[in-house]
């Protein structure tokens, strides 16, 4: 393959003793005439070779037929009213309905109707404590920029806003529905309906990423911030200081810990917390007292699951946990924490997002999903003991049969690794897709996947690698695959690569990784230090140049996860790994599809377009370095039908390149 000229610039940086080539920084600059040049031959050669990919109309099509389940939310009740968010088949974007006290369902925002080009994604809501207003978020063409509004339910007009520099920020309302806190270019501020948002009060006024929650009936504040790998916290009594000055009390500082609070309808503080507890436990405290000393535990940790969230209804208390990935919903008494029973799920998959009425009650709404069934909202009734399926997804689709199994295999270092694997029945070495993440202590749980599904349905495995970085197995778990320890995470993955080939699911020449954003962090420096195990990857939205990450994007806030190229010691550990940096000529590296939104304001597509210039002067084989570029897109949400292109293009590629071949 003839590959669009690049040119390897004499650009060196000396850094703490360090010697940094970087010859393709040219192309960091997206609107220089060269860089344009280059990414538009990179992007017409991507056509070209996704034309030859076989059966690539089949993949799309099945893709698009498994996303037609669409998608359906956990209700919001507020004033006698609920709140939710469903997609159909038909619908390109989520829409946010309200189901008044009549039990009349009505469209309140629809993002096609505000932009029928499909650009426009509603990224956050949250109404009232009465149900009378919401405030939601506005942003275009994936650049997650969100701008502020406030509409008046009863006539859908808006009442307030645009407040620009609002990116997912969380809302907390005031009780008489007249003013709210939110995050405004990482600030907590307050605003007043009607009032200019230059004029709004700073209650915070350090650049961090915050949280905020508001209690029932209004009375505490509670603001969280990340620090380190864990945040800090603070409460105030809105009774006995303004809210334009609230009297913040510091909670935890420098814990090293994460710690989630609630002040519940009973007056107490419940704080969901990692300190002392690396999988987590839930204790209360007086929140006139609610310093870590003060602390009671109320659920004590489990030694093989992870606690991940809580809900109360009436006397009684729901904890959300992950075992191993699955989830599991225990019941205890409120009062004294006593473990009751649980809650009856479907299967072995993902529970969570419990919602309650804020003014009490006996009944809970929790979503669930496994590998072959899209999420729903399920309901737990506390007097009866009884879980029943409250809203299914809304479309019906037929999904292959398929096995679960879940291995273990050694890591580098000796710790054991897990990873689900997802096959139709048979035996042999197949085409398999191991997929990954491995950072900020997310989880891979068991969920519906239109991108999965297609895969085994085809006749190839699907593997998940559940790799230390993530939270599967609780804050040491992160703690093991972040900063000096982050090559933890490559050797965990390339384990489990081995693990496929020895255990007879896959060869190396049949074995493709993928993973996106921290995942393609992951799958670039899988390529780079071990090109041997893999026949294909792709790359998305990844982050690649580590040494100089922290210069676009939201690299800033990530130096808690990766370090500092600023540091000495930290320039170290990222060099040790940086995948761009890592990138040797003569080598005959994996087939390999990079994969850039021009909307990404989370990491700059620079990343893809220097690594993409990288591996293409330095690969000695025939296998294709491809860029996919894609513009008015951004790093999450979008609509289905972009999705979808994308999904069937990631799929084409590898069974291409891994030898799957789809049915005709």
């Amino acid at each position: 393959m003839i590959y669009p000229p690049a040119e390897r610039q004499p650009v060196v940086d000396h850094l703490h003793g360090h010697t940094v080539p970087d010859p393709y920084r040219w192309l960091e600059d997206p609107d220089s005439p060269e860089t344009r040049s280059w990414t538009a031959a990179q992007e017409e050669l991507w056509r070209e070779h996704a034309s030859t990919l076989p059966g690539r109309h089949l993949w799309h099509s099945r893709v698009a037929a498994l996303t037609g389940a669409g998608t359906v939310g956990t209700p919001m009740w507020r004033g006698g009213s609920r709140f939710f968010l469903r997609r159909t088949a038909s619908q390109e974007h989520a829409v946010l309905y309200r189901t008044g006290p009549d039990g009349v369902e009505e469209t309140l925002l629809d993002p096609m109707e505000l932009d029928p080009s499909g650009l426009t994604t509603l990224d956050h809501w949250q109404p009232d404590l009465d149900g009378r207003l919401v405030a939601y978020q506005l942003s275009r063409s994936g650049d997650e920029r969100s701008e502020l509004r406030v509409m008046d339910v009863a006539t859908r007009r808006t009442v307030d806003g645009p407040i620009d520099r609002c990116r997912y920020a969380p809302v907390a309302w005031l009780p008489d529905g007249k003013a709210f806190f939110y995050v405004r270019s990482r600030q907590v501020c307050l605003h007043r309906l009607g009032t200019p948002a230059e004029d709004d009060a700073v209650i915070m006024g350090e650049e961090r990423s915050y949280g905020l929650g508001i209690s029932y009936n209004g009375r505490w504040l509670t603001v969280s911030a990340m620090a380190g790998d864990g945040n800090d916290l603070w409460l105030a009594d809105l009774s006995s200081s303004s809210p334009e000055r609230p009297d913040l009390r510091v909670v935890q500082r420098g814990a090293g810990a994460v710690t989630a609070p609630a002040v519940g309808r009973d007056g107490r503080l419940y704080l969901l917390t990692t300190l002392d507890a690396p999988r987590g436990r839930l204790c209360v405290a007086d929140p006139a007292r609610p310093g870590p000393e003060h602390w009671v535990d109320l659920v004590d940790e489990d030694p093989e699951a992870v606690i991940g969230e809580f809900a109360i209804a009436g006397q009684t208390l729901l904890v959300g946990w992950t075992r191993h990935a699955v989830g599991e919903i225990s019941v205890h008494d409120l009062a004294t924490g006593r473990r009751r029973g649980s809650v009856p799920l479907p299967g072995l998959g993902s529970a969570g997002g419990m919602t309650t009425r804020p003014e009490g009650g006996h009944e809970v709404w929790f979503t669930y999903t496994d590998s072959v069934t899209p999420a729903g909202v399920h309901h737990y009734d506390t007097r009866t003991g009884r879980t029943s399926l409250w809203s299914a997804a809304p479309g019906a689709v037929e999904v292959p049969r398929l096995e679960a199994r879940r291995l273990v295999c050694a890591s580098a270092d000796g710790t054991p690794v897990r990873m689900v694997v997802l096959a139709r029945p048979g035996s042999g070495p197949r085409p398999t897709i191991l997929y990954g993440y491995g950072g900020f202590g997310l989880s891979l749980a068991p969920s519906y996947s239109s991108y999965i599904l297609p895969w085994v349905e085809a006749g190839g495995v699907f593997a998940l690698a559940q790799l230390r970085g993530g939270g599967e197995e609780g804050a040491a778990w992160h703690r093991d695959g972040m900063l000096e320890r982050k090559q933890n995470v490559f050797d965990d993955f390339a384990a489990a690569a081995e693990k496929l080939v020895a255990d007879g699911w896959t060869t190396p020449a049949r074995l493709g990784a993928c993973g996106e954003s921290n995942g393609g962090l992951l799958v670039g420096a899988a390529l780079t230090q071990r090109p041997d195990l893999f026949a294909a990857a792709v790359c998305s939205a990844p982050l690649l140049d580590m040494v100089r990450y922290e210069r676009s994007g939201l690299g800033p806030v990530w130096r808690s996860e990766y370090g500092s190229a600023d540091d000495p010691e930290q320039l170290g550990w990222l060099l040790g790994y940086s995948p761009y940096h890592r990138v040797v000529d003569g080598v005959d590296y994996p087939a390999t599809l990079l994969t850039t939104f021009g909307g990404d304001s989370r990491v700059d597509p620079m990343h893809a377009r220097k690594m993409c210039a990288a591996l293409q002067a330095a690969t000695s084989g025939s296998r294709p370095i491809l860029l996919r570029h894609e513009g008015d897109v951004g790093h999450g949400s979008r609509s289905a039908g972009r999705a979808v292109d994308l999904a069937a293009d990631m799929l084409a590629f590898l069974a291409a390149h891994t030898g799957l071949e789809v049915g005709t």
